[in-house]
């Protein structure tokens, strides 16, 4: 199939079969017989000789626990130029590292003035990239395509406007293959909210993926199951009368139930022990976070593409 799927594309359009990919726009690829594996490694060590941090000792977590970054800290001013390419880099980077996607996010609201705390933050990301330098996302081979997500949220983590972070991640059996960590356009007037907002966006992310994967053959026969662990945020999505009492969210974000109805969306509760879309809403503890970077199909790889 696939190859007469090259011959017809090679009489389309004039092009050269080059064999499989190997580099594309500084991400490498390593396909074997199981699988695919992608990173970055070169990218990354490119990153740390610009920054100066080549022989930096490297941090087992991207953030510390405890501390809380606010945009008036009290700190000396920093280059914003040099802070904002370092930032740049490291978004960069999250194309095959979700493991640092919710530290780059963060590290990315203080760009137009930062301080010397959110520099050193920003370096402590490059501790951590040091450490895990041949980590990249492994897919692995699989006879059926069933697509699942989850969907998390903090409640009002950032002390500046006290607005809460959505995170959601979304994966075909193996390693993910889209995620995001942003943070909410509104204040959150409770933890139910806030995961309702963040399933909300999750759900158009489903919607999208789910067009996505018909226009490539591989439509969707289920409702795409999205994990949430919060039952409040699933009770309001799945009962109308939880709307009358909730009228304060935004009417758009109320378009979740109609994805449920229309059986494109199915929200399933799960233990936030297993609630893997942590880790793009707040800093972790090793242990924690080393789990759910092992359940993104995240790891490191032997030299010549060999799986860790």
């Amino acid at each position: 199939m696939i190859a007469d799927f090259k011959k017809d594309m090679m009489k389309r359009y004039e092009m050269n079969d080059m064999g499989l990919l190997h580099h594309f726009l500084g991400m490498e690829f390593y396909q074997h017989g199981d699988g695919a594996f992608i990173c970055q490694k070169k990218y990354a060590e490119n990153i740390l000789v610009k920054f100066g941090m080549a022989d930096c000792k490297p941090m087992a977590t991207p953030l510390v626990v405890s501390e809380k970054l606010v945009k008036e800290d009290g700190e000396k001013k920093v280059d914003s130029i040099l802070y904002r390419s370092l930032v740049g880099n490291l978004l960069y980077l999250t194309a095959t590292r979700p493991d640092i996607m919710f530290a780059s996010s963060l590290l990315s609201r203080f760009m137009h003035n930062p301080s010397q705390l959110h520099l050193g933050a920003a370096k402590r990301v490059l501790r951590y990239i040091k450490g895990t330098l041949d980590y990249g996302i492994k897919f692995c081979k699989s006879t059926t395509l069933n697509l699942h997500g989850y969907c998390d949220s903090d409640w009002g983590g950032c002390l500046d406007d006290m607005k809460s972070t959505s995170g959601y991640c979304f994966s075909l059996g193996s390693g993910v293959f889209s995620w995001a960590s942003k943070k909410q356009q509104s204040v959150a007037q409770s933890s139910a909210e806030a995961e309702y907002v963040s399933a909300s966006l999750a759900t158009s992310q489903t919607i999208w993926l789910r067009r996505i994967l018909e226009d490539i053959g591989e439509k969707q026969k289920e409702a795409t199951v999205m994990f949430c662990d919060n039952k409040s945020a699933i009770d309001i999505a799945k009962n109308p009368v939880y709307h009358s009492r909730t009228r304060h969210i935004a009417i758009k974000h109320h378009f979740i139930r109609d994805a449920i109805e229309d059986g494109e969306v199915e929200l399933k509760f799960c233990k936030s022990e297993d609630q893997v879309a942590d880790i793009f809403t707040k800093a972790l503890p090793k242990d924690k976070f080393n789990y759910f970077r092992e359940m993104l199909g995240v790891q490191g790889q032997h030299i010549k593409g060999g799986i860790c």
